[in-house]
């Protein structure tokens, strides 16, 4: 008998509870209901939350799409540049102008090779030109010795200059700063001079007469042909410097003892950086001895190297994008007003000191700054929206 009193008063405390509970409940929800002000306060927190999860939304698929062209090797911009390029001999009709955007993507590729090298191990590769040239006469004669597809040529003509590139490298690259440039300027002499000389295998300055790419006059399929070559380059040089190998080049390009100290092999990856940068000349080099049609050893001549070099600077050591940019800009200008091919040195010194004096970091550091200043106004416009 107590033990059920106990519980019926257990049971009735309960219930007593649950009522002054749903009491409260039902209370506050009267309150609500009669304030408009709380209703009102409720319906704006739910907005608000449901803006911010579309927005994370919208975001979430932003960042997935960059995550994808990321791995990649690409970013927006550049791939929206890309394809705008790629679609250019669509609309365009002239082949004057087609021509002049080869040009432009020929020297663009170059600048970005010797950017891979110059701006990231610190080694300005004067002899850069002269490998270019050995690619493109590697290219050449076995085509025209071997019976071999230019398409092969071309290859080959990269593999070999890999193989020069490598060969300096384990020569010159144990060096520092100016002696390794400078030895690697008298190996691009050196070449030039043995082309001139072997006469029975180049014709020296009587010129090499090359098989061309394509038995057609019309040069949209070697705009493709070189723009394919352009877009792998910016995509295996951008996988490469933000990789964990990029890192050992920059910081052997920083303070190469420094690098040492934490263990990075800078004899090691100065090779590795100057055999690919090498062996892209030679693709571009064979691509432009079967595009031009003749070979001289001008095409070795410093002077190829120190133009190479201007484009990459004015478009921003370091960057990759930049030299090709430049040479994208300066080349067909160039090309199109012949009277300024004679001063186009005196020209590239002029832009030299104007970048360093305004611009350290050339073109890409340019346009870096309006890109942030656009993305920061539309960041205020939407905080505003």
């Amino acid at each position: 008998m107590n033990n059920n009193k106990i519980n019926n008063n257990g049971n009735n405390s309960e219930e007593i509870k649950d009522g002054e509970k749903r009491a409260d409940t039902a209370g506050s929800a009267g309150e609500n209901s009669g304030n408009p002000e709380s209703a009102g306060k409720t319906r704006e927190i739910e907005a608000v939350s449901q803006g911010i999860s579309g927005k994370s939304g919208k975001l979430g698929r932003a960042g997935g799409i960059n995550a994808l062209l990321g791995r990649i090797g690409l970013g927006p911009l550049s791939l929206l540049a890309f394809v705008l390029l790629g679609l250019a001999p669509l609309i365009i009709e002239d082949r004057f102008i087609i021509h002049l955007m080869i040009s432009g993507m020929m020297f663009g590729t170059l600048a970005m090779g010797f950017d891979f090298t110059v701006g990231y191990i610190n080694i300005v590769n004067f002899g850069y030109a002269a490998i270019m040239g050995v690619g493109a006469y590697t290219s050449a004669l076995t085509v025209s010795r071997l019976g071999m597809s230019p398409w092969l040529g071309m290859v080959f003509g990269g593999v070999i200059a890999a193989v020069m590139g490598f060969l300096i490298g384990v020569v010159t690259l144990r060096l520092r700063g100016l002696f390794a440039a400078v030895m690697a300027w008298f190996v691009g002499l050196t070449l030039m001079a043995m082309t001139a000389n072997l006469v029975d295998l180049t014709r020296g300055w009587l010129g090499l007469r090359v098989r061309p790419l394509f038995a057609t006059p019309d040069r949209t399929p070697y705009f493709y042909t070189i723009f394919v070559i352009t877009v792998l380059s910016y995509i295996i040089f951008h996988r490469l410097t933000k990789g964990k190998m990029g890192v050992a080049f920059k910081a052997i390009g920083q303070n190469q003892d420094a690098a040492h100290s934490v263990g990075v092999n800078s004899t090691k990856y100065k090779i590795i950086n100057f055999t690919i940068s090498c062996a892209l000349a030679g693709v571009v080099g064979g691509f432009y001895g079967h595009f031009v049609g003749i070979l001289t050893p001008a095409v070795m001549h410093t002077r190829e190297t120190v133009e190479v070099l201007a484009l990459a600077y004015i478009g921003g050591r370091g960057s990759i994008w930049g030299g090709l940019l430049a040479a994208f800009i300066i080349i067909p200008v160039f090309e199109y007003l012949r009277p300024l091919m004679a001063m186009r040195f005196v020209i590239y010194g002029i832009l030299l000191m104007l970048v360093m004096i305004f611009y350290p970091g050339g073109m890409s550091q340019f346009f870096a700054f309006i890109k942030a200043q656009i993305f920061n106004r539309s960041s205020k416009v939407e905080d505003r929206a």
